[in-house]
C-alpha cells in the first residue's frame, strides 16, 4: 500500500502547481507522512489530492498503512515523521516511555467502532458473546471497545475466546467461520456486515466510547521542526474546509486513494466528524484507556501520565487558536 500511495503522489506531478500559501516563506520542508487507507485519514487523502501540502511549502513523502498502530510504529522506527493514529496506540506508546506529541485530532466518531457478529453462531444480543470466539486487534481501539462492551454487559475477557487479528484478516476469518464475531472499525466493519447478509448483526454503543484519530510524532522531531508542524496543520485545515464544502468530491478522492468502492465510502461517511481540533475529549479518553490498561495489567506503568504534556498545543495555536480547547 505504501507503493500505491507514493505512485498516487508522484502521479500528480503533471498537474499545474497551485499558488503557494501566503504564510509560506523559504523552500519546501520535507516531511514523511505515515497514514492509513481508513476513512479516518480522509483529511490526509484530500490534502494529497488537492496538493495542499505543496501549497503550504511541504515536500510530503507518503506511506500508507492498513491501520494507525502500524503507522505510528513507522514513526517510532524512524521511517516516518508523523502518523495518523487513534488514541489507543498512542496511549500504549506513552506508557512504554515513548516521547510522543499529539499535534491535533483530525476525526472523531461514536459510530465507527463496533462488534459485528454472525447470528448463525447463536449471537443475537451482546450478552450472547459469552463463550464465543471474538477477533480483535491488540493494542488498538478494537481491543478497548471490545472490553468496554463486555464490561457494559457484565462480562470480562475471560468469558470469551479472544482471537488476535489484524484488521485486514478479519473478513476472511469471519467468512471461514474461524471466529464468531470481531471488534473492529470501518471499512472492515461494514464489509463484514455486507458479507454476512441477513446473518450479520452489529453492536454499537455511542455512550461508552468516542474515537479520536490524531496526528502523532516524536517530540524531538516537532521540537526541532516547529515550522514544518505548522505547515502540516495548515494543509489539514485546508482539507477540512474542502471536505465541509465538497463532500461528494471528497468521497470520490477517498475512494480512489484507498481503492475502496465509492458506495462503501458514502455508506460510512456520516459516522465521521472531520475537524482539526485539540479538545478535552482526547484527554478524557486517554485517561479512561489508561485506567483500563492498568486494571487489565496490559502495561507495567502504574502512574497516570500528565497527558497535557504529550499534546503539542503551540502548532495549532499558531494557525487556528480557536481550535485549541485544551489549556496547559
Amino acid at each position: 500500500m505504501a507503493i500505491a500511495a507514493v505512485l498516487l503522489a508522484t502521479g500528480c506531478d503533471s498537474i499545474t502547481q497551485p499558488a503557494q500559501d501566503k504564510a509560506v516563506t523559504g523552500g519546501p520542508h520535507r516531511l514523511t507522512v505515515a497514514y492509513t487507507h481508513q476513512p479516518q485519514s480522509t483529511l490526509i487523502h484530500v490534502a494529497v489530492a488537492k496538493r495542499y501540502f505543496t501549497e503550504v511549502g511541504l515536500d510530503a513523502q507518503l506511506m500508507q498503512h492498513t491501520h494507525g498502530r502500524a503507522a505510528l510504529q513507522s514513526v517510532l522506527d524512524g521511517k516516518a515523521d508523523v502518523a495518523t493514529v487513534a488514541e489507543t496506540p498512542v496511549m500504549f506508546s506513552i506508557l512504554k516511555g515513548d516521547r510522543i506529541f499529539i499535534l491535533a485530532n483530525i476525526e472523531s466518531s461514536t459510530l465507527n467502532n463496533a462488534i459485528v457478529a454472525n447470528m448463525d453462531a447463536g449471537i443475537r444480543t451482546a450478552e450472547d458473546l459469552k463463550g464465543k470466539r471474538i477477533g480483535y486487534t491488540a493494542g488498538s481501539t478494537s481491543e478497548f471497545f471490545l472490553d468496554a462492551i463486555l464490561t457494559s454487559k457484565g462480562l470480562v475477557k475471560a468469558d470469551i475466546q479472544p482471537v488476535a487479528l489484524n484488521p485486514d484478516e478479519m473478513l476472511q476469518a469471519m467468512t471461514a467461520r474461524q471466529v464468531d464475531a470481531v471488534s473492529t472499525w470501518n471499512y472492515p466493519l461494514t464489509q463484514i456486515k455486507h458479507r454476512l447478509g441477513k446473518a450479520g448483526v452489529i453492536f454499537y454503543d455511542r455512550q461508552i466510547y468516542t474515537e479520536t484519530f490524531n496526528i502523532a510524532a516524536k517530540q524531538d522531531f516537532i521540537n526541532a521542526h516547529p515550522e514544518t508542524a505548522r505547515r502540516f496543520l495548515r494543509a489539514l485545515l485546508k482539507a477540512e474546509a474542502f471536505v465541509a464544502r465538497h463532500p461528494d468530491e471528497a468521497q470520490a478522492i477517498v475512494s480512489a486513494a484507498a481503492g475502496v468502492d465509492r458506495a462503501l465510502v458514502q455508506e460510512v461517511w456520516d459516522a465521521f466528524n472531520y475537524k482539526v481540533v485539540l479538545d478535552q475529549t482526547l484527554l478524557l479518553t486517554l485517561e479512561d484507556e489508561t485506567r483500563w490498561a492498568m486494571r487489565n495489567k496490559l502495561v507495567e506503568k502504574v502512574d497516570m501520565p500528565d497527558y497535557v504534556t504529550y499534546v503539542y498545543l503551540d502548532g495549532l495555536m499558531a494557525v487556528k487558536p480557536e481550535a485549541v480547547l485544551i489549556r496547559r
